[in-house]
């Protein structure tokens, strides 16, 4: 077992790791493939963290994996390496960028490179580290950071932000986080119904606001009602529903949760095509876009949909090659339609190539059907497919990489060598590996759930060690024979170093903290 260096700038940690956060795993692996990383990056920029030092932060931050697929094995390593480069200092703050180098003067980008876009997939992601407070710090950024004041470029582009937070309490326990921000959370949320709201109670959006600009259905100044914004609005409303009866504020729990009942039924109602089977978008003169995207997969990412209506047909969609399905990943337009990558190369075209951003929110709300929606439509090996393609997808020849977007058969980066796309901070990976293909949902409650989408049969072993969990270290084994671990054959979870549960088979696993 390895030790972990006190260093100021990582935040708190143990020498010699006398809490045991490593039950199993010792970081020899892993290390050997940072130093992989550091050996091909020219470090162009430098952030906090520098490459030299970036062992260091991750054996202080990050949960240990092992597996029997090594290309799985290294994106998972080479993604949280690339998300500790984009971190930095903002005057008093931390903040995360999206791009490590810019060659651009877009005046919607600020000089320090950040970008409200993926906030939901940056908390998302990195409530999995030990150290919360630049998270803290970060959000503190973009909502008081100018002046007291929220970032003139926050509250532009579409967000699923207070989703991602109730999300990041799950993981992290930490109520006291929520509870000091909850006004600025309600005053933002009533600013986007101020802003975006049409008189028949859903939301309009022009598609470069959702952060998909040069899509089929849409365009940069057009006013449709996306599936994106208006997912997104019910799903922030849930969350502050529950983060007020966390928190104690019973007096506003009726309000989100009407607000939510709302967005869902007229979601349902406006938003979903018969004739295609499909959440489209809806023209401004009221008319469907009459094309399938991936966008409208987004509605299950919060759970949106109502339970066997026959809406999860739509999810066919993804392992048909007229479809979504191609051999580098899910496109975010149908392979089908006649305006299919039409809009040119290199504008950021939402018109069907693949964008890490999008696979992300599709891999998440294909992980909510297979769990919450009795459906015939998709199955565990399905998700395990599209996961596996994701993680192929992330090279440059045979160096790890993570860029803007790119080609659906040949898996080339569409933004060429443009540097602005090197290591493109707008996707998941860790949080998709650990909380749906090893399966860690996290609870309010002091109960463990562990319920894996990896079909049994796939590996004889895996081992998440280290997992930061409600102030807890969390570990998960599979060993069908017990002789990778040494912990006994089966599935175990372990707290603190500690067997809580155990069972024979790769399944649903429960335990307490």
């Amino acid at each position: 077992m390895f030790g972990l260096a006190c260093v100021s700038l990582f935040g708190a940690c143990s020498v010699e790791d006398p809490a045991g956060r490593m039950a199993v795993l010792d970081g020899v692996d892993a290390e050997a493939y940072v130093e992989s990383f550091n050996a091909f990056d020219d470090e162009a920029v430098v952030n906090l963290i520098p490459n030299a030092q970036s062992w260091e932060w991750m054996k202080a931050n990050i949960p240990f994996f092992d597996s029997p697929d090594e290309d799985m094995e290294e994106i998972y390593y080479f993604r949280w390496w690339a998300l500790r480069k984009h971190l930095k200092e903002v005057g008093d703050y931390f903040a995360y960028t999206e791009f490590i180098e810019l060659d651009t003067t877009a005046s919607f980008i600020p000089p320090e490179r950040t970008i409200a876009s993926a906030l939901g997939h940056h908390f998302m992601e990195t409530r999995w580290l030990v150290d919360q407070s630049k998270d803290d710090s970060y959000l503190d950024y973009w909502m008081v950071g100018k002046d007291g004041e929220p970032q003139g470029h926050f509250h532009r582009y579409s967000s699923w932000l207070y989703d991602a937070l109730w999300q990041r309490y799950l993981a992290t326990g930490d109520s006291s986080f929520l509870e000091e921000r909850f006004d600025r959370f309600v005053a933002d949320y009533e600013l986007w119904k101020e802003e975006k709201q049409l008189e028949n109670g859903l939301f309009w959006q022009a598609d470069v606001w959702d952060a998909m600009e040069e899509s089929i259905s849409g365009g940069r100044h057009e006013k449709n009602i996306r599936p994106t914004i208006n997912s997104y609005m019910f799903g922030n409303a849930v969350a502050l529903e529950k983060m007020v009866e966390m928190l104690g504020k019973d007096e506003r729990a009726d309000y989100f949760a009407a607000e939510a009942a709302e967005f869902r039924q007229k979601t349902m109602d406006t938003l979903w095509n018969p004739d295609s089977a499909f959440f489209e978008v809806v023209k401004e003169d009221g008319s469907f876009a009459e094309v399938r995207e991936a966008i409208g997969f987004i509605p299950w990412y919060f759970n949106l949909p109502e339970k066997s209506q026959g809406y999860e047909a739509a999810w066919l969609q993804v392992l048909d090659e007229e479809g979504f399905k191609a051999p580098f990943g899910l496109t975010t337009a149908e392979r089908r339609h006649p305006e299919f990558r039409s809009h040119g190369v290199g504008s950021c075209e939402w018109d069907g190539a693949i964008w890490p951003y999008a696979t992300s929110q599709t891999l998440n709300a294909m992980a909510n059907v297979l769990r919450n929606y009795p459906q015939d439509s998709i199955a565990k090996k399905d998700f395990l497919e599209a996961f596996v393609t994701y993680t192929r997808a992330q090279r440059w020849g045979d160096i790890p990489y993570i860029g803007e977007y790119q080609d659906e058969v040949t898996g080339a980066w569409l933004k060429g060598e443009n540097p602005r796309s090197k290591f493109y901070h707008h996707s998941t990976y860790a949080d998709l590996l650990i909380a749906n293909l090893i399966g860690l949902r996290p609870q309010e409650t002091d109960t463990l759930v562990v319920d894996p989408l990896l079909p049994e049969g796939t590996w004889d072993w895996f081992c998440l060690d280290g997992v930061p969990y409600h102030g807890r270290s969390v570990t998960i084994i599979w060993d069908k024979t017990g002789e990778r671990y040494g912990r006994g054959a089966g599935m175990s979870l372990l707290v603190d170093g500690k067997l809580v549960a155990q069972r024979e088979t790769l399944g649903r696993l429960e335990g307490t903290l």
